[in-house]
């Protein structure tokens, strides 16, 4: 194939390629889902991550600005004139303290990517300004989305800002399940002018609507089912190198939903192994919310795995079709992660093996707790956040990761994308009774530690100072 980007089928065996001349999610030959893929040989590519640094000088320029596009010569499938960019990628990785957290890790060893900066408040948009490129490319003038609320958000503010190269204002067409989104999420897909339809199913319903409607209307699909969502998604990853002065950390934990994430990490680190560009590959820890914990249950119950790009696809079609039957669907109070049929699950598998990692999950109440000490540390989040603190707790506590290894943990959005979330959570200390003694007593102090309910007092100094004073 003469192009040096394309896109190749995952599936050993397979390895059918694509031009990137037309839409594009799945293999023609085998159903399996696509990588964008590049002849490195053929392209010039920095001999260090250090080149990526020289860039903060020049951030003036759009490009240079963009902390997707900033690392552009790592995902050369665009040329600059067909870049679209908003400023997303203005995160940074923070160092926190362990000891306000109540962790056992070492001190400096526990950092966390805040991708809430982000322009829609979430890392979708690392993907999303690379996904609305190539519709640019491609010259599609309508995008849509199934979405739990980040990925709706996100594209609605692109369509809004986004022109085709004949000027074409872009449609934002979202699909969204009946009482599964958050408002805060919500809010944004309406302001910014999307045509938001309400479907009566859940997320995975949502998508296979979505899909059959981009075959039938030809609107772009920007689920991350799409390669080039996760081929922006990899630079979360560049930045959190750029933070650790281009060492790779021991761990990245991540909430696993649809999975797109965990996939594009695992990407960014096998290629930049590949390239030379940096000496080791981190662990990678996936964290499910139990109420939507279909990987955890493929992997660490029945045994699915990568098996060097051959994976078992009759485990996943026997464990859907039992969910079924049992009218199972995915419930957690974690609305980003609430995905029962995860579409990137045979690229998470990969990014398993090349990142020699595991999966766990972690109960609501576990995720509500995490975020709220998050919050003690400054850094406002959204709940799926907080399973990956949640997650790294479980896996100091299970001895998984020692105390002095150097961890990262991705904090996917911002406090503001669900405050109903937070609020309940606040409130409802509030509500609760004491318990009188014992261990119930132990476990209610220490959730009424987190919890900070406002204290309702009459309209009176006395009584206010009372209140103050005695806090």
């Amino acid at each position: 194939m003469p192009e040096t980007a394309f896109l190749k089928c995952i599936r050993t065996g397979c390895g059918a390629t694509y031009g990137l001349t037309e839409p594009r999610y799945a293999c023609d030959s085998c159903g399996a889902l696509l990588d964008v893929a590049y002849d490195w040989e053929r392209l010039i590519v920095p001999g260090s991550l250090q080149f990526f640094a020289e860039r903060w000088a020049t951030r003036n320029e759009p490009l240079d600005f963009s902390g997707v596009w900033r690392f552009r010569e790592l995902m050369p499938f665009a040329p600059t004139d067909q870049m679209v960019t908003i400023g997303e990628g203005q995160t940074l990785l923070q160092q926190v303290d362990v000891k306000r957290l109540d962790l056992p890790l070492a001190d400096g060893q526990l950092h966390l990517q805040y991708e809430g900066m982000n322009p829609s408040g979430s890392f979708k948009d690392n993907g999303m300004t690379a996904a609305f490129t190539m519709a640019r490319m491609l010259g599609k003038r309508r995008v849509g989305c199934a979405s739990t609320g980040n990925t709706s958000a996100s594209l609605a503010l692109y369509a809004s800002l986004t022109r085709t190269n004949d000027g074409v204002p872009m449609q934002g067409i979202v699909f969204i399940g009946a009482g599964k989104i958050a408002y805060g999420k919500l809010s944004q897909a309406l302001d910014y002018g999307a045509l938001t339809l309400q479907i009566d199913g859940d997320f995975d319903a949502c998508l296979a609507r979505i899909r059959e409607a981009a075959d039938r209307l030809g609107l772009y699909l920007m689920n991350s089912v799409n390669p080039f969502r996760l081929e922006g998604q990899k630079a979360i990853m560049y930045r959190v190198l750029e933070g650790l002065g281009w060492d790779p950390p021991d761990w990245i934990i991540c909430p696993g939903g649809n999975l797109g994430n965990s996939s594009a990490f695992g990407k960014a680190f096998m290629e930049l192994h590949q390239l030379g560009l940096i000496p080791r590959i981190p662990r990678l820890a996936i964290i499910n919310a139990a109420g939507a914990n279909t990987l955890q249950s493929l992997v660490n119950d029945k045994g699915l795995g990568w098996n060097d790009g051959a994976w078992d696809d009759t485990l996943a079609a026997e464990f859907y079709l039992d969910m079924a039957k049992r009218n199972q669907r995915a419930n957690t109070v974690a609305t980003a992660i609430e995905i029962g049929r995860p579409v990137n699950l045979p690229k998470a598998l990969r990014a398993l093996d090349v990142m020699n990692g595991i999966v766990c999950d972690v109960t609501d109440d576990e995720i509500l707790d995490e975020k709220a000490r998050i919050g003690r540390c400054g850094y406002g989040c959204e709940p799926a956040s907080g399973a990956s603190l949640a997650g790294l707790r479980k896996l100091i506590d299970n001895g998984t990761i020692g105390k002095d290894e150097r961890v990262v943990c991705i904090l996917t959005g911002h406090q503001l994308k669900d405050p109903d979330v937070t609020v309940g959570y606040h409130m409802s200390a509030a509500q609760e009774k004491p318990a009188e003694s014992g261990k119930a007593a132990e476990i209610a102090a220490q959730q009424r530690c987190w919890a900070n309910a406002p204290v309702r007092v009459p309209d009176d100094l006395n009584a206010i100072c009372t209140a103050i004073e005695g806090a």
